[in-house]
């Protein structure tokens, strides 16, 4: 039987989703030589594609060469060559779907062995107590820096325009650069970036504009926001619904909620409270809040692995299905929903008690799975954590020696 999960969705800006699922963002840390995508995206694309998704929303591709969540991070920025963006538009809409690119920057969320820059609203550092020096220490922006800024993304949008991507997806969540604005706990500034909620999300709003006035007007523009940060003092619902009611006369087609930042890893799950493992939908109360006053269409993402679960999300009013972590271990999840059928494994719970620890190997089990994907195999959830996390971490230290020489030749060919 197909029900709404599987009808159309027409955006604002004329684009057409063919379905209400989604692949949302995950880091896939697999960027080859000039941080460029290379063969493992493309073959990784082409098995979500293959498995009836209605939209595939690539890991975050970054506005600033000098600026990576990772090593393994792909770059694209003026002087990036389009042809292997352009496969991998292709690769992506193999199946029929949609396929939307991340742009992000990372803000003060830079590992403290990368080289480049990092920078924040202000000078406040990554607070993950033992694990702290495990990222850079911010330097705060100045008005130059953020206009460049606000430019870095209006490039990245255009040209992913130009490879043939279908849209792109503004990253303002899990504690990155514009969400860093966002939160009153990370942005101290006192000028006109400062302060205020309108003033917070001033580069936000600024960034969307400049991606909207560089693409077609049928190129679709989303926005991933944190439904709230989970932090005492921080960026909350109330914000969330205040920043929705902002952009919705800028030209967005789509608002994805999500939530949590390395401090508090909200979107890898809270495994201790059981009331949330039960309903699966991490962000679901928060959505539901939201969803009676937003102007714009919601995707939600955050634990759905279920064909019950995603039905009763859509019954709340959220327009599209996020899956994640579901998509990485089940690639073809919505054709089996199309069958009647569910996923018949799923990745190894990590429970230990270091919650920086346990939601580094949690990610690191992701890329376990997505790697085996890229390379023509097939997923193995039960992978132990410990021995994902330590893969994970050779094969930084392999990406991290390529950036490394990549990145002095890069920035005297930008110049």
């Amino acid at each position: 039987m197909t029900s709404e999960l599987f009808s159309p969705l027409s955006l604002r800006s004329g684009a057409v989703l063919p379905n209400r699922t989604a692949k949302a963002a995950m880091e896939e840390n697999m960027a080859g030589d000039g941080q460029l995508p290379g063969q493992e995206l493309l073959t990784l694309y082409r098995r979500w594609a293959a498995g009836g998704t209605g939209l595939l929303i690539t890991g975050n591709v970054m506005v600033h060469a000098e600026a990576l969540t990772g090593p393994g991070g792909v770059v694209l920025d003026a002087a990036s060559p389009l042809e292997p963006f352009r496969e991998w538009a292709e690769a992506g809409k193999s199946g029929g779907g949609s396929i939307w690119m991340q742009i992000n920057h990372p803000g003060r969320q830079v590992a403290s062995d990368m080289p480049g820059v990092v920078w924040g609203p202000s000078d406040i550092g990554v607070s993950l107590g033992k694990h702290s020096s495990r990222f850079g220490r911010p330097t705060a922006m100045t008005p130059d820096q953020i206009e460049a800024t606000v430019t870095r993304f209006a490039t990245t949008a255009r040209r992913a325009e130009q490879a043939g991507f279908d849209g792109v997806e503004v990253h303002a969540a899990h504690g990155y650069l514009l969400s860093q604005f966002l939160s009153p706990l990370v942005n101290k500034r006192t000028d006109q970036w400062g302060g205020s909620l309108e003033n917070r999300a001033r580069m936000l709003l600024d960034v969307v504009r400049a991606v909207r006035a560089a693409v077609s007007p049928s190129f679709a523009v989303a926005v991933k926001i944190n439904s709230a940060d989970f932090q005492r003092g921080g960026f909350g619902a109330d914000d969330a619904r205040q920043v929705i009611e902002m952009l919705a006369p800028l030209g967005v087609d789509l608002v994805e909620l999500s939530g949590g930042s390395y401090e508090s890893p909200a979107m890898t799950g809270r495994p201790a409270d059981a009331r949330t493992q039960a309903r699966e939908a991490y962000f679901l109360d928060l959505a539901k809040d939201l969803v009676g006053t937003s102007p714009l269409p919601l995707m939600l993402t955050g634990g759905i692995t279920r064909r019950e679960t995603a039905d009763r999300v859509l019954d709340s009013g959220v327009a599209v299905i996020g899956m994640g972590t579901a998509l990485a271990v089940t690639p073809d999840l919505p054709l089996r929903w199309r069958r009647g059928q569910e996923a018949d494994r799923h990745l190894r719970p990590v429970t230990w008690s270091d919650k920086a620890l346990a939601s580094a190997a949690s990610m690191a089990l992701v890329r376990n799975q997505m790697r085996r994907l890229a390379e023509g195999g097939e997923p193995k959830p039960g992978t132990h954590p410990a021995r994902a996390l330590l893969s994970e971490r050779r094969h930084q230290r392999r990406s991290l020696h390529r950036y490394r020489a990549w990145l002095p030749a890069a920035m005297n060919a930008a110049r």
